[in-house]
């Protein structure tokens, strides 16, 4: 391109211009058949195959019309704005590029200078002729290019005229002075003008971001596509004209005079202009935003099934598996360490047993607390190499829901109270990582914990259930580990208290008898604990008795120990999280069979935690122990009764002992009375059992579809 100011053709007359401004204001009303005009464009269409990339000149054309104002000291004219234009077009290639287009932009920039307040369509189909073997996309940015010229010529001159005496004698020739003196009443103008301008700039960007979209994932078979493409060329050809319009109006200011200007250029041929591209650019969004989103769902596929493969496959290490799960760039520190709260990289994880704690926002505090302390122990008596992990918070969150201030400080909230790494932010989980966590690893909100061991591989679906069951005594949390340790139990009062009350274990010690007892109904507690002291009584055993509530009805289990406490019935736990955990052990237990296939094994570990289960989610119940040795595991409707008739089996008790004469008695009310087995699996527990075998009369139990409201569902 020539160096200076470019070439320019003799203006057209006062008069002249006067004509041809009425003329295309007429011919925007006459011409109204838009099929008539676009396939006269269609056919001027010929590319030959030249591939433009015109991003480059793009950016200097958006950075000439935003510098060019009045306004030369908003934001757009930092010197940061300026090295990031010339980051964009300060390559060796672009300026190859620009050489190769400076004569035909020339062209057209001479062509819009003369021809811009003629007939607009006969003008825009000559510039389609000159243009006819570029792409739709290089058609507009080269126009787009030409318009910047003059336009920035125009407004160059009026940012420098008065520090600069070239400038100034250019600038009195074309009339700027005068203009800029009376903007005042101009300023209606200048806003149209402004306005057309940004909606031009609008459509060039989306045309060319449909140019840009990845012909992997995207053709034009596809329907969002093909429609754009269809209206792409209605698209470029409005635009077109608009950049006649515009340039018209620019042309009349230097030609005509800021007098004429005020009295006959109307400002509604912009507005129209301005309203009908912006009409077209809300098509073009939607379909451009339904493309992205049918290209989204095939990476998406692509990358869940990039995971599904990297799951079967060996490797050396863990990186790949946990890049593609958290975050595959490098641009960025994804994770946070939790003891010193700063960013760090997921090489800090390279070839760990790393354990993924996955939970929505909703994860509760009881867990946290639980799952705080047995981390805690572990880094403290964990320093044996065969005890070391690392543990990762994964937060899920659903990406279609606006991000909004009460949910950040609620996910920064928990993401501070953690002591372990966590995802620096929810969003940088991508959906092929949610979809792969749901479907394989069976999440469905309730937290779960899968382990990796230092090559990638899943040793443990979900390992939460052993860490609430066995705490770090479970590492390395391997399926096999869990086959191991439930192998060693046995049916034993130390199995549902471990690590929850050091007072019950004192009593285990002592070989106490212990009543492990709950429900929410008052006055069977009362009659329950009273009846019960009285047969210890009468008998002269040592008794204890402890109130471990329900896994539900937090409230009704408040004012059941407000009771206790008052009447002092029996000891009781205090703290509301000792319950929820005790509870949360046994569901684990359960889950924990359910996960190793074994749900229904006939030991008498596996039956009397499905009992427990079973009577907890009605009426009250009660677990008798000689020390550790578990007597009887019964409901409330069997367990009352055998205290009340102790007189029909007290004479056993010097024969046989107490614990075996209760036994007895407590089996033959059984074999009458038979309350109903009942379980519960929410829809987001994860894996939920096709089958499940009664622990008492061991037949399949029927299956029901339930519908339950609390209001004070869950132990928070």
């Amino acid at each position: 391109m020539a160096s200076g100011l470019p070439f320019r053709l003799p203006a057209p007359s006062a008069s002249n211009m006067n004509q041809q401004l009425i003329r295309s204001d007429r011919s925007m009303i006459t011409m109204s058949d838009d099929n008539v005009m676009m396939k006269q464009i269609v056919e001027t269409h010929a590319p030959d195959g030249r591939e433009v990339d015109v991003k480059p000149l793009l950016y200097l054309v958006e950075d000439i019309l935003k510098r060019a104002t009045l306004q030369t000291d908003t934001s757009l004219t930092t010197s940061q704005a300026h090295a990031e234009s010339e980051d964009k077009t300060n390559h060796a290639s672009f300026a190859v590029m620009l050489d190769s287009l400076s004569y035909t932009i020339d062209r057209i920039s001479c062509e819009i200078a003369y021809k811009g307040g003629a007939d607009g369509h006969a003008t825009t189909v000559e510039l389609f002729n000159m243009l006819a073997s570029y792409s739709w996309d290089a058609k507009l940015v080269l126009t787009l290019a030409a318009f910047a010229l003059n336009y920035g010529e125009f407004w160059l001159l009026a940012q420098i005229y008065s520090s600069n005496q070239l400038a100034k004698s250019m600038a009195i020739l074309k009339q700027l002075p005068n203009i800029l003196e009376h903007s005042g009443p101009l300023k209606p103008r200048f806003d149209a003008l402004n306005n057309l301008i940004k909606v031009m700039m609008d459509v060039t960007r989306c045309v060319v971001e449909f140019k840009d979209l990845p012909p992997t994932y995207i053709s034009h078979e596809v329907s969002a596509l093909s429609a754009a493409m269809a209206h792409v060329p209605t698209a470029v050809y409005w635009t077109v004209r608009s950049v006649l319009a515009c340039a018209a109006q620019i042309t009349s200011l230097t030609t005509m005079g800021y007098e004429f200007s005020i009295s006959t250029t109307k400002a509604w041929e912009l507005s129209t202009l301005a309203h009908k591209l912006s009409n077209i650019l809300e098509h073009l969004r939607k379909q451009l935003a339904t493309c992205y989103q049918y290209i989204d769902e095939k990476r998406n596929v692509e990358a869940y099934q990039m995971l599904l493969n990297l799951f079967e496959m060996t490797h050396i290490d863990n990186m790949k598996v946990l890049k593609a799960l958290i975050y595959a760039k490098d641009d960025i520190q994804p994770l946070i360490d939790g003891s010193n709260k700063r960013r760090v990289n997921l090489d800090v994880l390279r070839r760990k047993n790393v354990l993924l704690l996955i939970s929505g926002l909703d994860i509760s505090n009881d867990e946290l607390s639980i799952l705080e302390q047995i981390y805690n122990e572990s880094r403290h008596h964990g320093a044996r190499l065969d005890s070391q992990y690392d543990l990762v918070w994964i937060p899920i969150a659903d990406h279609s829901v606006q991000w909004t201030d009460p949910l950040k400080q609620k996910f920064e909230s928990l993401q501070n109270s953690m002591p372990w790494y966590t995802v620096y932010q929810p969003s940088l989980i991508d959906k092929a990582a949610i979809r792969f966590i749901k479907e394989v690893w069976h999440f469905r909100n309730k937290p779960i914990l899968v382990v990796l061991d230092p090559q990638g591989k899943v040793v443990s679906p979900n390992a939460l259930h052993m860490m609430w069951i066995w705490g770090s005594n479970a590492f390395p949390f391997t399926s096999l580990r869990e086959e191991s340790l439930w192998r060693e139990e046995t049916w034993r009062l130390e199995l549902l208290v471990d690590g929850i009350d050091p007072v019950i274990s004192n009593w285990i010690k002592e070989e106490k008898y212990i009543f492990l007892y709950g429900g929410d109904d008052v006055e069977w507690v009362r009659k329950f604990t009273n009846t019960a002291r009285a047969v210890a009584q009468a008998s002269r055993i040592p008794l204890e008795m402890v109130y471990v509530g329900k896994s539900r009805k937090r409230e009704q289990i408040r004012r059941v120990m407000g009771t206790i406490n008052v009447e002092k019935l029996s000891s009781a736990w205090q703290d509301l999280t000792m319950i929820w955990f005790f509870w949360t052990r046994l569901e684990s237990m359960l889950f924990s069979k359910i996960q190793l296939g074994k749900v229904d094994d006939h030991d008498p570990v596996m039956q009397g935690i499905k009992k427990l289960l079973s009577y907890d989610r009605e009426g009250g119940w009660a677990v008798l122990s000689k020390g550790s040795s578990v007597v009887v595991n019964g409901h409330g409707t069997t367990v009352l009764p055998t205290l009340v008739e102790y007189d029909l089996w007290k004479e056993q008790v010097p024969v046989k002992g107490f614990d075996l004469a209760f036994q007895e008695h407590h089996e033959n009310l059984h074999d009458i009375v038979h309350p109903c087995s009942r379980f519960e699996f929410p829809m987001t527990a994860g894996r939920i059992p096709e089958t499940l075998k009664c622990p008492e009369c061991h037949r399949s139990m029927e299956k029901f579809t339930t519908f339950l409201c609390c209001h004070d569902l869950l132990l928070q």
